[in-house]
Parts: structure tokens; sequence; C-alpha cells
């Protein structure tokens, strides 16, 4: 492997969206084009920090809201030190993900907000998890998007529908944010 000399400006992408919506697709799409950029980049998967860095919190709002502040902090701190870190958190609550940009603008990190924007319907039918047939089996109460709340973004860099069109197709729109922003 080729170590750069150069030095890179890090950054976060927040990829926020329902269950099921694509976030992890997308994030492990873009990470492997960076890598092939030789581009120094980390994903943060919800579903496989959570364990690490939350596995005393539940999903009520506060736990919630506990889980997404320190997986943004991880992300900034990564992005302070030249990586791009692709986080891929469902993150329900605007007031939450607010906070994650506020603490990057305070370091003076870019953050990018990338809303996964695939309808409930889609989601459901991809169903990755299957959380959506716990819900609908009354094994489970709160899914966030059907009887639990999602605050879609007010204004992301980005909306990404994933329905109907390839992961390459989306991951050349995330290419084109990150060069237009001087980060590739």
């Amino acid at each position: 492997m080729t170590v750069s000399t150069e030095t890179r400006t890090g950054a976060t992408v927040w990829f926020t969206g329902l269950p099921s919506a694509g976030k992890t697709t997308l994030a492990n799409a873009l990470a492997e084009r960076l890598r092939e950029r030789e581009v120094a980049v980390e994903i943060l998967d919800g579903d496989v920090v959570r364990p690490v860095l939350s596995p005393e919190l539940g999903y009520s709002r506060a736990d919630r809201d506990a889980n997404v502040a320190r997986i943004g902090w991880v992300a900034a701190l990564l992005a302070r030190h030249g990586v791009l870190a692709l986080a891929s958190v469902v993150s329900p609550f605007a007031e939450a993900r607010g906070r994650v940009r506020e603490l990057h603008a305070s370091r003076e990190t870019p953050f990018f907000e990338v809303h996964v924007a695939t309808a409930v319907e889609v989601c459901a039918e991809r169903d990755v998890k299957g959380l959506y047939a716990k819900q609908r089996a009354g094994a489970m109460d709160g899914l966030t998007g059907i009887d639990g709340e999602y605050e879609a973004p007010a204004a992301p860099e980005l909306v990404l529908d994933t329905a109907g069109r390839s992961i390459s197709s989306a991951v050349d729109e995330l290419i084109a944010l990150l060069e237009k922003e001087n980060l590739l």
C-alpha cells in the first residue's frame, strides 16, 4: 500500500434515513470508491458501532440522541485527522443531528448530511434486518418511520432516493459533492 505524504482535509458524511433505506449500502460503495483513490476513509455503521460505544443504551429518544452524539464525536475526531468518516445512522431526530453538525462546525471540520430518502414502502419490502416484519407481527414497537418518529432533514447537503436507481449512480453524486467541496 502506498502512503501519501499529501495531507488531506477530512470530513464527515452523515447518512440518515429509515431502516433499510440504503444508508450502509451507500457508505460501503462510497468507501470502496474512495479507497481506490487512496483516500483515508472509515465507516461508522450505527448497527456495528452501537454495541461498542453504547451497549447500555436502549431506544428511547434520549438514548438514541446519546448514541448519535457518541458516533458524531468519533466522526468529528476522525475527520479532524484527515479521514473521511462515513456515518450510517438512522438518527431520527433533527436536533441530535444538528448537534453533531454544530460539533463539526466548532472544530472547523466539514460535515455533509445526506438524507437517504427512500420511501417507507420500499424500505419495508427490503426489510434487510427483519424489523418491519417484527413490527407487523406485533413483536416490536417504535420502528422508525412506522410507529416511531423520523424527522427528515430540513436542509441536507444531498438527498438520495435509492429506489429504482443504481448504487453506482448514487455514489457518483456523492463523489461529485466531495469534489465540489475540494475534498478529493
